[in-house]
């Protein structure tokens, strides 16, 4: 969710800084920001695991895909707000290279101690553009992008973006076909008070609706919740990437919302693809879901969905019990409808009522055949 450029100025200021890129001795400053490192253990994460082999489909606002803490991870991709003439590169709002800092970001310098490192540092990004500083493609867009991604052989789709709050039924084909299709779909679950409930495609059956939470593991308040929500990940001053602005001397940047949250969690998604390549797209999901902290209440809740993503217990939880049902993307609410009046229901009362009545009507079967041999012997004897 580009939560920066839908709020008004003064929570514009909150939630999204731009910071300097400063010199390289104090490039260690956004490495240190990046408080989600510790507190998802994300080291011990990455002496298991660090995304090879997993390409993640980003679809936003592009990715500058030369800046330095994710060069060589960004693949050619694909532009729907142009006609499907560009390939991705290029970010004019700087959202799309933040997100792509979160899930590959792989740093510089000296051991790569410097800059953004992502939660899947060896993954690569494919950027589908879907949106410009000149306009914004909608849910028509994202579907393209989302079928463009399927067709490009991907394994995970990321969205931080969100369609107009009217329900498209083209988006909702899309993610259908992508699950159909076996891929991971992960999106944002929305920002208040621009979302009242969560948002699209996060909330559309076949995709991970994606909430947030603060340094202390606490919901954010940011954060849309629902029945959809799935996973929370950190959302709460957020550094990453961003476009290069040289005039402004920036290429990094920090941000509040369930957009970092998303990112992260395809990111996390990335490193237990890369570590178990066998399995599904709904097996990737259940070891994510069965391992998160549980949050709030105790089982699924709709703040925290089934809880904070933790990618070292995804990594290192033993396999699912054969009888254990993975859980399918964005699950489908169960409506409890009343029985109509003498609807079957097999084991029931209706049943033995069914079997009396048929016993019932062999015995009056019976009865009659008998009454009507007496009758014929009757009336013969009278002859």
């Amino acid at each position: 969710m580009r939560f920066a450029a839908r709020l008004a100025a003064a929570s514009l200021l909150a939630a999204v800084t731009t910071v300097g890129v400063g010199a390289p001795a104090h490039a260690d400053r956004y490495r240190n920001d990046q408080w989600y490192l510790p507190f998802l253990r994300v080291s011990e994460a990455h002496a298991i695991s660090q995304g090879e082999g997993v390409t993640v489909a980003l679809i936003d606002s592009g990715v500058e895909g030369k800046h330095p803490d994710l060069d060589g991870n960004v693949l050619k991709g694909f532009d729907t707000i142009v006609g499907g003439d560009g390939d991705g590169w290029g970010d004019d709002e700087g959202h799309g290279s933040s997100m792509a800092g979160l899930i590959a970001g792989h740093g510089h310098g000296s051991g790569n101690r410097d800059g953004v490192l992502g939660m899947a540092p060896k993954a690569k990004i494919l950027p589908i553009r879907i949106s410009t500083a000149k306009g914004h493609g909608g849910g028509d867009a994202i579907a393209i992008g989302i079928d463009e991604a399927v067709k490009r052989g991907v394994k995970i789709i990321s969205i931080s973006e969100s369609a107009p709050s009217a329900d498209s039924s083209v988006l909702i084909k899309a993610v259908e076909r992508a699950h159909a299709a076996g891929v991971l779909v992960i999106a944002a679950a929305g920002n208040q008070p621009d979302n009242f409930y969560v948002a699209a495609p996060g909330r559309y059956p076949g995709a991970v609706a994606v909430g947030a939470v603060d340094q202390k593991g606490a919901v954010a308040p940011v954060s849309v919740r629902g029945a959809e929500v799935q996973l929370v990940a950190p959302g709460v001053d957020i550094t990453s990437t961003s476009r290069i602005n040289k005039a402004a001397n920036t290429q990094y940047r920090k941000s509040t919302g369930t957009s970092p949250a998303t990112a992260i969690t395809a990111g996390v998604a990335a490193l237990v693809w890369s570590k178990y390549p066998q399995l599904t797209a709904d097996q990737v999901l259940e070891r994510m879901t069965r391992t998160a902290v549980d949050k709030g209440p105790a089982g699924r809740d709709n703040d925290y969905g089934f809880g904070l993503v933790d990618p070292v217990a995804a990594l290192t939880a033993p396999a699912a019990s054969p009888s254990a049902a993975a859980p399918t993307a964005a699950p489908s609410v169960e409506v409890s409808l009343p029985e109509l009046p003498g609807t079957p229901d097999n084991g029931g009362l209706s049943g033995l009522f069914t079997g009396v009545g048929l016993v019932v009507i062999l015995l009056v079967g019976v009865a009659l055949v008998v009454a009507g041999i007496v009758v014929f012997l009757v009336l013969r004897k009278r002859r």
